[in-house]
């Protein structure tokens, strides 16, 4: 199992980024992005299911937008508007349950809003 995550960068206040999560080795039933700031405790950021069951962390509706590509086994967070507090390592997890998003990691990859 092995899930790649890409697509940080710096990016000024306002402006868009999309990271990409492409697994292998399996087909997860939940996928998620997850953040964590300096000297903060790592949280999640959204996560997409079966179906297209989302959910997300109430700092970012509205501005981000999880998806997935089951062809290519790949999940994507699109992120506008973004601020400097979204600055963060992102990491893209996979479970096979809604409540273990988490099970699997990828590695991370940094995002840096400048303001």
């Amino acid at each position: 199992v092995q899930l790649q995550a890409s697509g940080g960068g710096l990016v000024q206040a306002g402006g868009s980024l999309r990271l990409s999560c492409a697994a292998s080795g399996s087909i997860f039933t939940v996928m998620g992005w997850y953040r964590q700031a300096p000297e903060k405790q790592r949280e999640l950021v959204a996560r997409i299911g079966s179906g297209g069951i989302t959910n997300y962390a109430q700092s970012v509706k509205g501005r981000f937008t999880i998806s997935r590509d089951y062809a290519k086994n790949t999940v994507y967070l699109q992120m506008n508007s973004l601020n400097p507090e979204d600055t963060a390592v992102y990491s893209c997890a996979a479970g096979t349950s809604w409540y273990r998003a988490d099970a699997y990691w990828g590695q991370g990859t940094l995002v840096t809003v400048s303001s």
